[in-house]
């Protein structure tokens, strides 16, 4: 076997998985251009303006172009090595096994702090409807919805976040073309045309460098998501021709969805106006004359909610089954129902997000706090493995002569990896600087260390050594390739550290 055959190999040698190729090109497309408009958007922008201004536009420019950048990688990698557990199996066997170990049972702390804060904003926005009716009910009533819908089929997952994906779609055009009609015409402004005036009457960047900085955290929290098309790649047809496109979906997700509506926001009312004021895209509808506007938006954000909800299950789910592939977690994760879906893996996942509501019940008041700044720092980790294995991923391309064969190729490698990388390093310092956001230091640092006791325990019961698993029905899982192929990939991942330094 040569230096680097097993990390180069295709992905089902390292997890042989029993999942069926059934989400189609309209699906994934829509899929990723939702995956990249969450909450946030709808609600968080009003916290981000208060910070920056309208320098936010950089804010949004500068955090769209490192998030694309992430998206392109891991396309790179899904697209050439198509596996569901996406950055798990990535970064196993292009960084460390630890970090892939990180990353899946980190997915279990990210359920319980994702849910949580989905779940907050879910029962707020119902108490829009009906203000008794409790947060926490209104989680759980979510949470059994998109749990049933993961568990029936791959392909009605993908049919219904299709059109949650398009309401959002929908949504933000119209706000964004009525906006413009308002900004340049003054229809709904009592014929007064803004024009630009707002973006200049304090300045491009009112609060200075440190309000733009501060607002990058709130903005790459907005951006969460944007990524997980990719963990589609195992359960979709013809990858090598979907998941460019999909991929490709977010670039003009950005462009239009995220600078395009706070472009409008921010011309149509003084920055200095927005904070506290609820949705601005509540505001937009109200100006257009459209009735019951803030219904409108109320119920577009709780479909939002819903759909991050979903795919929150979708992702971890297939992180915690990868993980079972490769050893390092139980074997009954890896069991599929007849329709192949990874069910045990799928209410595990469930259970976690029941933690999620029980904590929001108990601490409603700083749960999305604590649970969004958590989702951020894991946001970040993630984001890093999956640049930090397309780094390794395409060297290890470059030395065995095999870069041109690659069909979707991150653009300009490697300096657009390096410039990602720096903006995560940059989200990770202004977390620390932040007060609110301080405290996920405190929950994953205690944690990371936790898990790296467990897997050295781990790897030592083993004998060092972690064996891959197939899938199946019956959920028996067998040894595939045994002890010797992990061996190679081991050996081989340490003769590629010794290539790189």
């Amino acid at each position: 076997m040569s230096t680097f055959d097993s990390l180069s190999s295709p992905s089902e040698k390292y997890e042989e998985e029993d999942l069926n190729r059934s989400l189609n090109t309209r699906q994934m497309g829509m899929m990723a251009i939702g995956g990249a408009i969450g909450v946030g958007l709808f609600y968080g922008s009003s916290g981000a303006i208060s910070y920056a201004g309208p320098s936010v536009l950089l804010a949004y420019a500068l955090a769209g172009a490192a998030i694309f950048v992430v998206c392109r990688a891991v396309g790179e990698m899904a697209t050439a090595e198509p596996v569901s557990g996406a950055t798990v199996s990535y970064a196993s066997r292009y960084i460390h096994p630890f970090v892939g170990y990180a990353i899946g049972w980190t997915s279990l702390l990210g359920c319980v702090a994702g849910s949580g804060a989905e779940f907050t904003a879910l029962g707020k926005y119902v108490q829009f409807w009906f203000p008794s009716f409790p947060i926490w009910a209104s989680g759980l009533i979510g949470m059994v919805l998109m749990a049933v819908i993961n568990l029936i089929s791959v392909s009605f997952y993908g049919e219904s976040q299709f059109w949650l994906s398009a309401v959002k779609v929908v949504t933000i055009l119209v706000m964004v073309v009525g906006g413009l009609i308002i900004i340049f015409t003054g229809i709904g402004n009592g014929g007064d045309p803004v024009m630009f005036r707002n973006l200049t009457v304090d300045g491009f960047m009112p609060n200075g460098l440190t309000g733009l900085l501060f607002s990058v955290v709130m903005v790459a929290f907005a951006f969460g998501g944007s990524e997980s098309v990719a963990y589609t790649a195992g359960e979709a047809k013809d990858v090598k021709k979907t998941m460019p496109r999909a991929v490709n979906g977010v670039f003009w997700s950005i462009i239009l969805f995220y600078l395009g509506s706070t472009f409008v926001i921010l011309c149509m009312w003084p920055w200095d106006r927005m904070k506290g004021v609820g949705s601005p895209f509540v505001r937009v509808f109200a100006s257009l004359g459209i009735p019951a506007a803030a219904s409108i938006i109320n119920f577009v954000i709780i479909t939002a909610s819903l759909s991050a909800v979903s795919s929150g299950i979708f992702i971890y789910s297939r992180q915690l089954y990868n993980l079972s592939l490769q050893g390092s977690a139980p074997s009954i994760l890896s069991r599929v129902s007849k329709k192949k879906i990874p069910y045990v893996s799928v209410l595990t996942v469930v259970l976690m997000q029941l933690l999620g509501i029980a904590l929001m019940a108990v601490l409603p008041e700083r749960a999305f706090a604590l649970f969004s700044s958590i989702t951020v720092f894991m946001l970040v980790f993630s984001w890093v493995a999956e640049l930090v294995s397309e780094y390794r991923f395409r060297g290890i391309k470059r030395r065995e002569g095999k870069e041109n064969e690659l069909t979707f190729k991150l653009p300009l490698y490697p300096f657009s990896n390096f410039y990602a990388l720096a903006f995560m390093m940059l989200i990770m310092v202004m977390m620390a600087i932040m007060p609110e956001y301080r405290i996920s230091y405190l929950v994953t640092i205690p944690w990371m260390i936790l898990l790296a006791v467990l897997f050295v325990l781990q790897r030592r019961r083993n004998g060092g050594k972690t064996e891959p698993v197939s899938g199946g029905d019956s959920g028996n899982s067998t040894p595939v390739n045994g002890e010797d192929a992990l061996k190679d990939t081991l050996s081989d991942e340490g003769d590629a550290s010794n290539a790189d330094s």
